[in-house]
């Protein structure tokens, strides 16, 4: 956090636009989208509200970048795993931010970007899948993981029983089901 001298504010040259990111990305675990203000982040990287329209254009453009940051992360863990790695640390991830992962999984990409995301993902499915079966092997992965941890986030598993052993089933099947010999 920057710290004003003199009474005044720290000008936008001392403020990063990564570190308007890194504190959009924190105020959005804390407060939620709503709390994702341009105040917000300006009170915690220590500048005024209107200094940082010079590096950010408005709430959407931070929203995006905040996004765009936090699929980036979340690409990077993933490299590197196999499915029943990749599907844990997705789901670590979604705890440690759900609000980033939810807005990751309903943000509309370019295509660079989407590639970037898809990517750990697309070379695990490689791994398991003919060449020709790759794409719907990596949307079904994505379907499911995605699906089965935003309900868990949103609490929505009521019927008992345990929840980290019903994400281990699920996995097994994947792997199972995408292993199998096509018919």
């Amino acid at each position: 956090m920057s710290i004003a001298i003199g009474g005044r504010m720290p000008t936008p040259e001392r403020t990063t636009l990564h570190e308007i990111v890194a504190a959009g990305r924190d105020i959005l675990e804390v407060s939620g989208p709503d709390g994702l203000t341009m105040q917000a982040v300006a009170d915690r990287v220590g500048v005024k509200s209107p200094s940082l329209y010079k590096r950010v254009a408005g709430r959407d453009a931070l929203l995006r970048l905040v996004s765009d940051a936090t699929v980036v992360d979340l690409s990077e863990r993933l490299h590197g795993a196999t499915l029943h790695e990749l599907a844990r640390q997705l789901r670590d991830f979604a705890h440690e931010r759900p609000h980033g992962f939810r807005l990751a999984f309903s943000a509309d990409f370019s295509p660079e970007l989407a590639a970037v995301a898809s990517e750990p993902i697309v070379t695990v499915c490689r791994t398991l899948v003919p060449e020709e079966d790759v794409l719907d092997a990596a949307r079904t992965v994505t379907a499911w993981a995605s699906g089965f941890i935003s309900m868990e986030l949103a609490g929505a598993f009521r019927l008992g029983g345990d929840v980290e052993s019903a994400f281990r089933y699920g996995v097994d099947a994947l792997v199972a089901g995408l292993t199998r010999p096509p018919t």
